[in-house]
């Protein structure tokens, strides 16, 4: 392989120092190969630090010691199940395997103390199997992974900002270019590049294109995702897939500006709009929740639950914080309710009755959901609308995470993962499972630096 002239050089390149890009350079480090990530922040953070930081695999250590069976081979029906079989068969199988021993290896060797959720069941997800590390917030994990990565001596390039990546006539890279703040484009050549960049979703003009539903609703991801992957990937002729999904949210609490966690509606909370309604069944999925809210009077709702629930959902710190900034409003009987959400006493009324007929007759309701308990007063209530939280379509990759060229050869040494490439959620919102986002960040990280360590291994012997 021929190298451009760059002031330095490195065997493995790394765009993006989120979840993904710090897995695939941590994973690396252990297989003795020498890396450097690129990311445009002062501090690494990324979607990892904006996400509840929950991340689901199967048949990992701390699993098991809970004593919860699961396997690879059941998160893959479950993926699939809810993404209605539409989800990239060889991406499933690929990730569902690569997951537990991922994050086996971060506990062994990095000191990441996941402990799983065993509290709920987050939908789609057969048993428990959503792990986290102790402060619960996706801050938490990305200050985890950063100082595993310092401890590592991983070398990261914070505030520089990728702005082209240089092949050569057949496609193979040869490095990249990038700026720093003081404005002076440096270069880097490489054997290797693991694209581990985020997706699209604050690329308005894409999201446009792409996710029309979404094109008014406020995006709640980081400002890096610019799509900038994408736009790398055509130039070298790279295929694009499944660019219809996407992880909305459909708690997105206002003005506050925060996530509320849908532990809420999966425990027996419901979403109520300006007519005093119910309007589908919260227990499906948060993904797809965000297009049900945007499309209720005023795109908007409210969250509502008792204080059995408050007291649960205080065990979340993004929770508390949102509880501490305002987000929720007390109401001593459904007259109060209804006069704090706007709405007709009796058309409240009558949705408390139905929930509250569901659990007497043991039955599901019209909306097909089954509620155990009927919720309490004093109520509680958040006003949220529906968000857009990360985009799962992307750089179409093989079980490898090498990127494929639209005419279905791989760019030999191109490789994306996370947000940068498509996901495991089909091509639709509703195909969003749980954790899904992490899921193909931290898995992929993992397959992409085994796939990228025989490669560089062989080119340096040829050199």
């Amino acid at each position: 392989m021929t190298f451009f002239e760059a002031e330095v050089h490195t065997p493995v390149a790394i765009v993006g120092a989120g979840a993904c890009g710090l897995t695939a350079a941590l994973a690396l480090h252990r297989l003795g190969i020498d890396c450097v990530v690129l990311e445009r922040d002062a501090v690494p953070s990324g979607s990892t630090a904006l996400s509840s930081g929950f991340v689901p695999a199967a048949s990992t250590r701390v699993q098991r010691a809970a004593h919860v069976q699961d396997s690879p081979a059941l998160f893959a029906q479950d993926i699939q199940n809810k993404a209605h079989g539409q989800a990239a068969p060889h991406l499933v199988k690929a990730y569902s395997e690569a997951i537990g021993p991922a994050m086996d290896a971060l506990e062994l060797h990095h000191q990441i103390p996941w402990h799983v959720l065993d509290q709920f069941l987050y939908p789609g997800h057969s048993v428990h199997r959503m792990h986290a590390v102790p402060e619960k917030t996706g801050e938490g994990l990305m200050s985890r992974l950063r100082a595993a990565a310092d401890a590592a001596g991983v070398v990261v390039l914070t505030q520089s900002r990728v702005t082209e990546l240089v092949s050569d006539a057949s496609g193979v890279m040869l490095g990249l270019k990038y700026m720093q703040p003081d404005g002076v484009l440096s270069s880097l050549s490489c054997q290797a590049l693991i694209l581990a960049s985020n997706g699209f979703g604050g690329n308005a003009d894409l999201v446009k294109q792409h996710l029309p539903a979404m094109r008014d609703a406020q995006y709640a991801g980081h400002v890096g995702n610019d799509g900038s992957a994408i736009e790398w990937g055509l130039k070298l002729g790279a295929e694009l897939c499944d660019m219809g999904a996407y992880q909305g949210h459909g708690s997105w609490a206002i003005p506050q500006g925060s996530l509320i966690t849908w532990a809420l509606m999966m425990e027996g909370g419901v979403q109520i709009n300006a007519h005093g309604q119910r309007f589908h069944d919260e227990t499906q999925g948060y993904s797809e929740a965000a297009v049900q809210v945007l499309n209720q009077p005023g795109s908007g709702a409210w969250s509502v639950f008792d204080t059995q629930l408050l007291r649960f959902a205080q065990d979340f710190p993004d929770f508390v914080a949102a509880q501490a900034a305002g987000a929720v409003k007390s109401a001593g009987t459904i007259e109060a309710l209804a006069a704090l959400i706007g709405c007709r006493e009796l058309a409240l009324s009558a949705t408390f009755e139905k929930i509250n007929a569901s659990v007497l007759n043991s039955l599901p309701d019209t909306m097909g959901r089954q509620f155990k308990r009927p919720l309490e007063a004093p109520f509680h209530a958040i006003q949220v609308t529906g968000a857009l939280f990360h985009t799962q379509g992307g750089l179409s990759i093989n079980d490898h995470c090498q990127v494929l060229k639209s005419n279905g050869q791989t760019l030999p040494n191109l490789f994306a993962a996370g947000g940068a490439a498509r996901g495991v959620s089909g091509s639709e919102v509703w195909g969003y499972l749980s954790g899904n986002g992490l899921l193909s960040a931290i898995a992929g990280g993992h397959i992409a630096a085994h796939a990228v360590a025989p490669l560089v291994e062989n080119l340096a012997e040829k050199i």
